[in-house]
């Protein structure tokens, strides 16, 4: 899943009255339609004829005159506290009591308390007045010119080998130090007295590299191992799905044996060209005005099989392929034609996916790395997923990509999602990951909307080539021995949704759960999810089980898409990078009011199980922190409950200008890179030197 920002979609034209915010409560969307009353039956509802784009108050006349201001005010001409128009404006500017009302009572900001609203100062244009303004930048997709941090120098780095304690292959051409007093004398100062990983395991795998090395490398420079520790992990790794030596090099040669797959991609190809060419048949047969021959007609239709799949039911048999690969007639058994005829099912049992009611945290690009997977695990998650990955690379044996399919011992159900668009690459992708990995389910992305991908036709792109997707269902779930699974959007344009016609048809081609993002693909993440199609779609595909995904940021709003809704569960993207401790709060039914102390523990642990996961070296210091950048460019969006005038907040509700109830409050809020580079100094110690960092996508949508 990749985040994007939106520019903001709601611009009234028509004149708002503003009431008592004491006596008004904004009401669950559940649709297009938005609407807020309040005890004096004065409602504010969306304007069907604009599109969402503007809102108006509507007021039957039961309103009190002391419950609206005396004055109507053009919000068209208003200024909300997070914006600059054309960098111009006055010095100093305070806020009245009533601006303050009106700012958080704007479509989309969050109602946060008056006392804790700070008036954003204001800057005076450093252009002169003759110059023209500024253009204005995009704010939405990625930043693509992000600066990019290679680290030291090879000759600098200590070799690996000497870490790993054995002679180096490479001899005197090797590019690494392998004086280990000079790379001691040179390495910069330890940033704390404690590594965690020797802590925790007994044994540091970094050695002399560790950035807190004090505890475990003695004073020959040799690395220390608590043997009673390090005995009990050494038999149990934690974490599992490495990418063996041997498997790498078949995948590099091109000689892993990719046999099943190919056979089964080739009888599901010709089983569909046959009915493709049954379906020509029959279409000039009717142009022309001619009976349908029985075989022709039971050649084009399709029938679910006793075990979900598609078969091709027909009152005539199939017999065994002839040389082009077509069934013959009149060979087989008599009755219908099933799957098991064409293709030859694995004999093992397929293993059953329950996930019925599970919190499932969704696979995020980027940012649902393992160590973020496992602090959500320890805050209540049940399911977990592997970021995207591409599967030509994953049969190319890269290393990075493999990287994404690790799984900790604590993820005790976990899934990898795959990205392609070939029926044969999936296939021989899924054939490998069902031998060589520990999974409990493969997903295949059809939901994402970035363009690298979506031209590429993978992602969003499979949704407008249904054919080439059936292929692809039927050709895996032919080699896997775990069910498979599907996350998707409503459809490629906002105004054409396109699932409720796919959702049944993969439910029929052997599709174990669908996940449905309420959203098309150019809406990418903008306007509020549409959860009555949801809906719409997870009826359509029982008993299938359908996910509901998009917009849920508080309990309230899981449970109430829970019970008002037909979907088997709801998975968490967004909610959780912003709040992890979502998963909490669902199980315990409650608003956690988190103190700043807490979240900062939050962030510690995601930095220990980085440090574990990526390494304790410079390398890997500095890795842990992008990723804890990226991490904090979410979690800064959500407000405290204790400052909130209104429960819950909302995904798309965008905050004005506030500080915390402390310092540390009002820093882990800041919008501003500069501080969350500060937070980073905080748990990894002071940046290297001409350090700088953009987040990977411009800004966070908030409509």
């Amino acid at each position: 899943m990749e985040e994007t920002n939106s520019t903001d979609s709601g611009n009234p034209t028509s004149t708002e009255k503003l009431a008592d915010p004491g006596k008004t409560e904004k009401l669950a969307d559940t649709g297009n339609t938005e609407k807020v009353a309040d005890t004096d039956n004065t409602e504010r509802r969306r304007d069907p004829s604009n599109h969402g784009n503007s809102e108006k108050l509507a007021d039957p006349g039961n309103t009190s005159p002391e419950q609206v201001t005396s004055s109507k005010v053009d919000v068209t001409t208003m200024k909300r506290p997070m914006e600059d128009e054309g960098g111009i404006h006055d010095t100093h500017v305070q806020l009245s009591e009533e601006q303050i009302q009106m700012n958080f009572r704007k479509p989309n900001m969050a109602w946060i308390k008056p006392q804790y609203i700070l008036p954003r100062e204001s800057q005076v244009a450093s252009h002169k007045e003759s110059e023209p303004p500024p253009k204005k930048q995009k704010t939405t997709g990625r930043n693509r010119n992000r600066p990019v941090d290679r680290g030291p120098p090879a000759a600098e780095k200590i070799c690996p080998s000497i870490i790993r304690e054995r002679d180096c292959v490479y001899g005197s051409s090797c590019k690494f130090c392998h004086d280990v007093c000079k790379f001691m004398a040179n390495k910069p100062p330890d940033i704390g007295d404690k590594c965690y990983v020797f802590e925790k395991y007994g044994r540091c795998l970094q050695s002399v590299a560790c950035r807190y090395g004090s505890k475990h490398i003695d004073s020959d420079f040799k690395n220390v191992t608590n043997k009673e520790l390090y005995g009990e992990i050494s038999k149990n790794p934690l974490t599992i799905n490495f990418l063996e030596k041997d498997v790498q090099k078949l995948l590099w040669k091109k000689k892993y044996d990719f046999s099943t797959a190919n056979e089964n991609v080739k009888k599901v190809q010709d089983w569909y060209n046959h009915r493709k060419a049954a379906n020509e048949q029959r279409k000039v047969m009717e142009e022309n005005g001619k009976p349908l021959d029985a075989k022709v007609s039971s050649e084009t239709s399709e029938s679910p099989s006793v075990d979900g799949t598609t078969s091709a039911a027909g009152v005539e048999s199939w017999g065994e392929a002839d040389q082009s690969g077509h069934p013959q007639a009149g060979q087989g058994h008599l009755g219908c034609v099933t799957d098991e005829d064409l293709i030859k099912l694995r004999p093992v049992e397929k293993k059953k996916l329950d996930l019925q009611g599970k919190l499932y945290l969704a696979p995020l690009t980027t940012v649902g790395n393992l160590p973020f997977r496992r602090v959500c695990k320890g805050l209540g998650a049940d399911v977990t997923c592997s970021e995207m990955a591409v599967a030509t690379k994953l049969l190319q044996a890269n290393q990075s990509e493999w990287a994404l399919l690790k799984r900790h011992r604590s993820e005790d159900l976990f899934g990898v999602q795959l990205c392609g668009s070939y029926p044969d690459t999936m296939t021989r992708c899924a054939q490998l990951l069902a031998e060589v990995t520990t999974i409990d389910f493969v997903d295949i992305n059809c939901g994402c909307p970035i363009d690298m991908v979506y031209k590429r036709g993978e992602g969003s792109a499979l949704m407008s080539k249904p054919n080439k997707l059936e292929q692809i269902v039927k050709s895996m779930t032919t080699v896997l021995d775990v069910p498979l699974t599907l996350k998707m959007r409503t459809g490629i344009s906002s105004d054409k949704d396109i699932a409720h016609n796919l959702i049944p048809r993969l439910r029929d081609w052997g599709v174990s759960e669908v996940t449905l993002h309420g959203r098309s693909r150019e809406q990418r993440y903008t306007r509020l999810a549409d959860w009555d199609y949801i809906d719409r779609c997870a009826q359509l595909a029982a008993p299938m089980p359908v996910f509901g995904n998009g917009d849920v940021l508080s309990y309230e709003e899981y449970y109430q898409h829970l019970d008002t809704t037909a979907v088997g569960g709801i998975m968490l993207a967004r909610g959780a990078l912003i709040k992890p401790w979502i998963f909490t709060e669902i199980k315990e039914r409650r608003h956690w009011d988190i103190a700043a102390t807490e979240r900062l523990d939050i962030l510690k642990d995601f930095v220990n199980f980085g440090l574990e996961h990526w390494g304790s070296d410079q390398q890997g210091v500095e890795t842990v922190r992008k990723f804890l950048l990226e991490q904090l460019s979410f979690s800064y969006r959500y407000i405290p409950v204790g400052l909130l005038e209104r429960l819950p907040q909302r995904v798309n509700e965008r905050p004005p200008c506030y500080k915390g109830r402390n310092d540390l409050e009002t820093l882990l809020s800041s919008p501003d890179c500069s501080d969350w580079i500060k937070i980073s100094e905080m748990l990894l110690g002071p940046t290297p030197a001409q350090f700088s960092f953009l987040p990977k996508h411009r800004a966070n949508s908030y409509q």
